[in-house]
């Protein structure tokens, strides 16, 4: 297939191309930072102008994957409207230079934090989300957008696909995911620093299995329909500062106030991409951790190795 990914220099951007180069695919990476390899094409892409972003996705694509945000909740809570731009307003965008250019699909990026707006413990794609329990302009962004993604596909015949994240981590990941950060300031003899007491936990998923459910998402049966991919294991906050401490004795843990609006936590079901997909994650989170740290210190070290002259 001929693929497009916005995003593709991304933390989960890059792991996708990955696996769709894997497959076979031919792929195009469209951003504003250059891709980590070289056999794929790269297009500049700045998605918050919608003309600009047009003409870039013209080449009648069989899918194009919109994996651009900003994901960092934390980011979002301190600049509301840049990332209601970025998350809605450039979703139209792109929604609407697909149709205009004959692409075929839109695999759009979602998040399971809109479960937030659900009141129900355990959730699947058919959970209904209650409007007015949003406490996030986080959680508002990603559901506007899934939201134009179904007027798109039902106003303009455009086939869309969402894909609903549970959180990610793994080699690449950004700061602001809780492993990396805590990995981070470990290296750096700074302390862990907990927000709340550290009870509270996720189904993380490694991102290389993130990477092959979205990779999976491109068969027929996922067109026009949602889909759950979140890990299958429990893993509390401080489950992961102890084992971070594990590779580093010498980190000291503390604690601070939980930060506003966070998730609370959520049984999220993948059994509808397992069925239709295929899909199920398969990395165990210390597996994942383990080797999220040991390209995390490999990365520290290379920065610190003096540049060879010529």
């Amino acid at each position: 297939m001929k693929v497009g990914v916005i995003g593709g220099s991304g933390f989960i951007g890059s792991h996708v191309v990955d696996k769709l180069v894997d497959a076979g695919h031919d792929v195009t990476v469209f951003d504003i930072m250059t891709p980590h390899r070289s056999d794929v094409r790269h297009i500049v892409a700045d998605i918050l102008d919608g003309g600009r972003t047009t003409v870039a996705l013209a080449g009648e694509y069989d899918a194009i994957y919109l994996l651009a945000a900003v994901a960092n909740v934390n980011d979002v809570y301190h600049i509301p409207v840049e990332s209601m731009q970025t998350n809605v307003m450039a979703v139209a965008n792109v929604l609407e230079g697909a149709r205009r250019t004959g692409a075929k699909r839109v695999i759009l990026a979602s998040t399971a934090w809109v479960y937030g707006m659900s009141d129900r413990p355990e959730v699947d794609e058919d959970t209904p989300l209650t409007v007015n329990a949003v406490n996030h302009v986080y959680t508002a962004s990603k559901v506007s957008a899934e939201m134009l993604c179904h007027s798109y596909s039902k106003l303009y015949k455009l086939d869309t696909t969402i894909l609903r994240y549970g959180i990610p981590y793994g080699p690449r990941a950004r700061m602001g995911t809780v492993l990396a950060t805590f990995v981070n300031r470990a290296m750096r003899g700074q302390p862990i620093v907990i927000q709340g007491d550290g009870s509270a936990w996720r189904n993380f998923v490694y991102v290389e299995d993130l990477a092959l459910g979205n990779v999976a998402a491109l068969q027929d049966a996922a067109k026009n329909e949602t889909f759950n991919l979140e890990g299958s294991e429990r893993t509390s906050v401080r489950q992961i500062a102890d084992m971070v401490k594990e590779f580093f004795p010498k980190a000291d843990i503390r604690y601070m106030d939980a930060r506003a609006g966070d998730l609370a936590p959520k049984i999220v079901s993948n059994k509808k991409a397992e069925k239709l997909l295929g899909w199920k994650p398969t990395v165990s989170f210390a597996d994942g951790a383990a080797s999220y740290i040991r390209w995390a210190q490999e990365s520290l070290q290379a920065q610190k190795r003096p540049a060879v002259g010529v």
